[in-house]
């Protein structure tokens, strides 16, 4: 999922130190989980900067190893090969994470699901695609989406997919959970502000060197030039998934990458969805789970959460949010 959002940095002193300990803004982008990440942090200098983000990269990498569905030695690769065959033993925070990815598939009733991973072998993106998958090959994938079908013991720790050919991913969540622990880390380490962008699931904390507020702009998902807003986000995460770089064109209709898990078929009716929430993970399942249910059913299901605020952009290029976001839209 690639971001919309653009990040605001200032370049001065941060309110409450000395002039002796300026703080400088330090950045890095590089490619991670086969994204773009970009890496912020408010330091004393450049050089303890630069060093919080090789720890912040490393953490990320370490997520990468547990969570990827690529990876032979990956322990969620581990759970996959062994659907309909055993159940697998795992660490306590994939355990916890797989806790989490099932009450967010219970609360919006599966639109957010990590069992949708059969559906990749159905739809591509990449420019192979050229025509529409046969409507019983996508039967048959669905049949093996399922999060009912994830089984979870408490007291031995195991994950057990119960059909062969159920295959889980993190996709729709890993990002954001890297980010999420990347930030976790620095915190840990007195790292006084700072954004981790997990390719557009942004975790911030603490200030600028101005010692004002992280904002972002929400841009028009039709023009990447053009901000239709400012917003802050305070001791916050954003997520954003749209339609607008992964799709395909098939007899002249264009078909978003963002697959509904309990049809198959791609999602329609939304063009962008941005979540404001505490934790990154959770607004990037969110988002995309509120891009499936369309306009309506998400608005109503993030109006039930606390502390949860959306942005949306229908099809018509209009925008829809939820009651906590404050701003104007720019002429």
């Amino acid at each position: 999922m690639k971001t919309l959002l653009t990040i605001l940095l200032s370049f001065f002193a941060f309110t409450g130190f000395s002039q002796e300990r300026e703080l400088v803004t330090v950045k890095k982008t590089l490619k991670l989980m086969g994204s773009p990440f970009s890496i912020t942090v408010v330091a004393p200098s450049e050089e303890l900067g630069y060093i919080n983000i090789e720890e912040a990269i490393a953490e990320i990498k370490r997520v990468e190893k547990m969570i990827s569905s690529w990876d032979e030695d990956s322990e969620t690769c581990l759970i996959n090969k062994n659907a309909g065959i055993k159940p697998v033993r795992v660490s306590r925070e994939l355990f916890r994470l797989m806790k989490r990815c099932k009450q967010i598939s219970d609360i919006t009733e599966g639109a957010f699901d990590i069992s949708y991973a059969s559906m990749d072998e159905i739809w591509k993106f990449d420019g192979s695609m050229k025509e529409m998958p046969a409507a019983e090959k996508i039967k048959k994938a669905v049949a093996k989406v399922g999060f009912e079908k994830i089984l979870l013991n408490q007291e031995m720790r195991t994950v057990f997919l119960m059909e062969k050919g159920m295959k889980i991913s993190f996709g729709a969540i890993g990002k954001g959970y890297a980010a999420d622990k990347a930030k976790e880390f620095l915190v840990s380490r007195q790292v006084v502000g700072g954004i981790i962008d997990a390719a557009g699931d942004l975790s911030t904390w603490g200030a600028n060197v101005r010692g004002e507020k992280w904002s972002i702009g929400i841009v028009n998902p039709l023009s990447k030039d053009e901000i239709i807003s400012r917003v802050p986000i305070v001791e916050s995460s954003v997520a954003t998934s749209g339609t607008y770089e992964k799709f395909v064109t098939l007899n002249g209709k264009r078909y978003s990458h963002i697959i509904d898990p309990r049809t198959g078929y791609p999602s329609s009716g939304i063009r962008q969805v941005s979540i404001f929430a505490k934790k990154a993970k959770f607004c990037d399942a969110l988002a995309t789970a509120v891009f499936i249910m369309g306009k309506d059913a998400g608005l109503f299901l993030v109006k039930q959460l606390d502390g949860v605020e959306v942005v949306l952009i229908d099809d018509f290029n209009e925008v829809h949010k939820s009651d906590g976001i404050l701003f104007e839209r720019k002429p």
